[in-house]
């Protein structure tokens, strides 16, 4: 069996952001957005739990956020992070956040196809998903695999096993056939526990702390 434990980053210093003069458009702002001051104390704990105990590898987006969240989980247990681009936040298709139409989350959940300007729909960001994760996967079988990616990517990624429907504001999480978990939210560090024999997935769980 292999363990995966795919995590959304911690806290990230956008919750602290002013005035922000830059000529950097939105795509980099938002991939060079570092962890708050929180965000870095919350990380750090998660990763001190004994559950990220004996982790054989350790994956991250490229998104500063990401990363910076990985390398506790890396630290612990002396390791590198290894980054790949694939595993970062789906694009949104816009210059400016007022661009951004009301309801965009939820079209998207809606609607695998639907997309804006030069974005990524939700086949989009699944299929580049679930090409590394298949990657990694398939590199590390029977071992205890840490990636540290979004939110959005990570719930896109997760219908590809799941059926995942909106109930009362909620996600409710279900493997075939079998209801597994209600989440009303991704927070940070929201982690899900994959167990995987061979490629198939039998079991997820998501993690408290």
């Amino acid at each position: 069996m292999t363990t995966v434990y795919l995590l959304r980053h911690s806290e990230s210093f956008r919750e602290l952001e002013g005035i922000y003069n830059t000529k950097d458009s939105i795509l980099l702002i938002n991939e060079k957005n570092p962890l708050s001051v929180n965000g870095e104390k919350l990380a750090e704990k998660v990763a001190s739990n004994p559950e990220f105990n004996n982790i054989d590898t350790v994956w991250s987006s490229n998104y500063v956020r990401a990363m910076s969240t990985a390398k506790y989980f890396a630290v612990n247990n002396g390791l590198k992070v290894n980054i790949d681009y694939r595993l970062g936040e789906r694009i949104q298709g816009i210059t400016s956040w007022d661009q951004l139409p009301p309801g965009f989350e939820l079209k998207q959940f809606e609607d695998e196809t639907y997309k804006i300007g030069f974005g990524e729909n939700q086949l989009d960001v699944r299929k580049r998903m679930e090409e590394v994760f298949n990657e990694i996967l398939n590199a590390n079988k029977d071992k205890r695999i840490v990636i540290v990616s979004h939110a959005t990517a990570i719930l896109f990624l997760l219908m590809r096993w799941c059926k995942i429907e909106r109930v009362d504001d909620q996600f409710k999480i279900s493997l075939d056939g079998k209801n597994m978990f209600n989440i009303k939210s991704f927070k940070f560090c929201e982690t899900f526990k994959l167990t995987f024999d061979e490629n198939n997935l039998v079991d997820i769980e998501n993690i408290s702390y």
